[in-house]
């Protein structure tokens, strides 16, 4: 059985030291509802930060 994830959106923000918490509680609440969120820093730019929201 192969899983797919699908992303719905991404969008870069300015990076904070708590970003992750939001991302930990989003993941934490909504994965029964099949979504997934994760956070990045840019490659380019590590004052900025790509969240994405997924679909699983």
């Amino acid at each position: 059985m192969e899983s797919k994830i699908e992303v719905l959106a991404t969008v870069k923000i300015q990076h904070s030291p708590d970003l992750y918490k939001i991302v930990d509680c989003l993941n934490r609440t909504l994965k029964k509802n099949d979504l997934m969120f994760g956070l990045a820093l840019d490659e380019k730019d590590q004052n900025t930060a790509i969240f994405t929201i997924y679909r699983t």
